[in-house]
Order: structure tokens, then sequence, then C-alpha cells
């Protein structure tokens, strides 16, 4: 524990030198404050409190930008060593290669949470001060914020292993931000391309379900979005959210950072420095 912790700290204060927690606190507090601002239009139609709506938008904005914010923590931490050659260093101290993965993983963790909680709590000020009944939607707020974790945790376990695949930043970087189109944007267009060609058909009915359920970022949303009616009425995604029993959802949220850790640790074992 103690060589893991040590990991995090050196790990923490070479983001903290680049920068890395201010960029990505910067990008939290400005995306929560337009959110919140623009939140707060459908309140009285839906009857609810403006930051149950404001929770609404965060679900929207965090699909997006936490993986973002994660991959761009991550993609450098095993090739940048790599290529500044003080991973070789690194290894000859009496430190595992699973405590190193495990003290990084712990110091972006910590940074995310950082600016998570940063951005989550300049919406709920903004919310509370303009709708006294904005308390209402604080356990909605909770639960979007460690859901939001564990979703940053499968990108940052998914950026580690990228990291020790491709071996040079700039291979990392290019193929990071190639998975988060592909997972965060063109995924969900090929689902809708395939219900539209199925026609209500087998895939719709059997597969689709357990295709949102396989990335990510999908179960992420079916989650919040099925334990709130407000975030699925803001939305207009009731129906599939309503499809997958939340549990299911969140057992994807659970397992994931675990599989995507456990996957970037086995990479890392193979690269030679």
């Amino acid at each position: 524990m103690n060589r893991i912790m040590a990991s995090a700290r050196t790990e923490f204060v070479i983001a903290f030198r680049n920068r890395w927690i201010t960029i990505a606190v910067a990008m939290m507090v400005l995306f929560s404050l337009v959110l919140s601002a623009a939140g707060s239009a459908p309140t009285g139609a839906l009857g609810v409190d403006k930051l149950s709506v404001t929770v609404a938008s965060l679900t929207s904005l965090t699909v997006y930008l936490v993986p973002l914010v994660a991959l761009l923590l991550s993609f450098d931490a095993i090739a940048g060593e790599i290529e500044r050659g003080t991973l070789s260093l690194v290894l000859t101290y009496p430190v595992s290669r699973a405590a190193l993965i495990l003290g990084k993983f712990t110091a972006h963790l910590a940074i995310l949470a950082i600016a998570v909680a940063a951005g989550y709590g300049i919406a709920a000020i903004t919310a509370m001060a303009a709708d006294p009944d904005a308390i209402r939607g604080v356990p909605a707020l909770l639960r979007l914020f460690w859901t939001s974790i564990l979703l940053g945790a499968t990108f940052i376990g998914i950026g580690y292993g990228i990291s020790a695949f491709a071996r040079r930043p700039g291979a990392a970087a290019g193929l990071v931000i190639g998975l988060w189109l592909v997972l965060i944007v063109l995924y969900d267009l090929g689902l809708l391309a395939a219900i539209v060609a199925d026609d209500g058909g087998k895939f719709t009915t059997d597969y689709f379900p357990l295709l949102l359920l396989g990335n990510p970022a999908d179960a992420f949303r079916i989650y919040n979005l099925a334990v709130s009616d407000a975030a699925a009425s803001a939305t207009g995604l009731t129906g599939a959210a309503n499809s997958i029993p939340p549990v299911h959802a969140l057992i994807s949220i659970l397992v994931w950072p675990i599989v995507a850790t456990t996957i970037a640790w086995l990479t890392f074992r193979k690269v030679t420095p």
C-alpha cells in the first residue's frame, strides 16, 4: 500500500505541475455552468425542481466529457514513461507493475473526482440560488457523481491499456481519440441505424439491450435515466431507459472499471522498456 501511495503522490505532483488538474477543473466548471443556466427553461413544464433538470443535462455532458478527460489523463501514463526513459528506472525499484498501475490509477481518479466535484458543486450552487426547492435534487446529483467516477475509472483503465499497447505518446493520443469517437459518438449512431434497418425484429428485441449494456457510456446513461424521471422526460429517452432493468446497467457500471484496469495491467506486464 505504501508503494501504491508513493506512486500516486508522484503522479499527482506531475499532473499538478503539468496543469492537468487546472485544465480538468476548468472544463467541468465551465460546461456545468453553461448547462445549469440552459437547464432552467423546462422546469416549469416538467414540474420538477431546477437541480433535477440540471442533473438531466449534466448526465448528457458527463457521457461526453468525463471519458474524454479520463483518456487525456491516462494516455501518456505508460507510453510517456517509455519515451522519456524513466520506466526502466522505475522498474528497478522494489515496486511491482501492479502497484505502479494502481498508484497511477489512484492519482488520476482523484484528479477526475476533484474536477467532477467542482463542476457539479458549481451547478448545484447555481440551481439552489435560483430555486429554493432545488434541495430535492441533491440525491440525484450524488448518484450522478459516484456513477461519473465509475465511468471515469473505466476510461482511465482503457487509457492505460492503450498507452501500454501503443508505447509512444503520439500513437496513444491518436488511438484514445479514435476510441472516444467510436464508443461515445459512432457507437450509438450505429445502433440507431441497425434499429431502423431491423424494423422491430430480433436485433431490436434481443441484441440491442445487450449492446447498450456492453458500452460503459451507454450503461451509465441508461442507469441514470432509469432511476430519474426528470432525466428521462428531459431527454426523451424514457422508452430506452425503461427497456433495461436499472440493476443490469448498474452491474455494467460496476464491472467495467475492474475489467478495464485488469486488461491494462495484463498489457503492461508485456511491456519491455
